[in-house]
């Protein structure tokens, strides 16, 4: 079982972090929250709505609400940005050239500029992947936004980029965030607040300022980095 017990609240409007190490149970968590994967017991509420078990044309209305950047972003190499921006909108029946026009506008607020619109998913760097996908994850201006990793694979300037920019975009948006991430600067950057997942169950919660002194030993040692402590990792030869 990868998760058991994970109980969490997350306030409108507010950003919250879940750091934890790998195979946690962070992104199951998000595939939950999604109904791509249906939890054995418990609730998970959106809006005061219990969302387990919801199928067709009740699914699709919760999962109206949210935005995604995925990890890696996840561009649809076949279509070009615009396309990608604007996939929502053209799969809920907006016109071309009206969804074409929200797509430069979200770009913009990403920082890149109306000319990359017609390049195709291959022609850009990782950063620029990154920053198309945020610019998707915003296109309709949902109620909520979900991270995954978000600077996985960046180096640590362009992670900044990438995060100073879901700050301006969550706030700009209006949208409750929330995040999975190994990497501590992005954490501190985005979140409002900070939960850690260990062995299944949320084991510390706090303000993000409050993160590098929590007494709880787990928290310390993931935080710092450290190899000694409560948490072993698996080593094979």
């Amino acid at each position: 079982m990868v998760l058991d017990g994970l109980d969490l609240d997350i306030g409108t409007g507010e950003s919250m972090v879940v750091i934890g190490g790998s195979g946690v149970g962070k992104s199951v968590m998000l595939k939950c929250i999604l109904g791509i994967l249906t939890p054995d017991s418990g609730t998970i509420e959106i809006d005061g709505e219990n969302v387990v078990g919801l199928t067709g044309s009740d699914h699709d209305r919760v999962n109206a609400k949210i935005g995604m950047l995925f990890q890696g972003a996840a561009l649809f190499d076949s279509l070009p940005v615009w396309e990608n921006v604007a996939f929502r909108l053209l799969g809920e029946g907006m016109n071309r050239k009206q969804a074409k026009e929200i797509a430069v506008a979200k770009l913009a607020q990403v920082g890149l500029r109306p000319n990359i619109c017609d390049l195709a998913p291959a022609d850009l760097s990782g950063g620029m992947k990154k920053r198309v996908g945020l610019a998707r994850a915003i296109a309709t201006d949902p109620e909520i936004i979900f991270f995954d990793e978000p600077t996985t694979g960046l180096d640590p300037i362009m992670s900044d980029v990438i995060n100073n920019l879901i700050v301006s975009c969550v706030r700009e948006v209006g949208a409750t965030a929330l995040s999975i991430t190994h990497d501590m600067a992005s954490a501190r950057k985005i979140g409002d607040r900070i939960a850690m997942i260990y062995n299944g169950k949320i084991i510390w919660n706090g303000p993000a300022n409050a993160v590098d002194k929590t007494g709880n030993d787990y928290v310390d040692q993931f935080v710092s980095g450290r190899t000694d402590g409560p948490i072993r990792m698996a080593v094979r030869a």
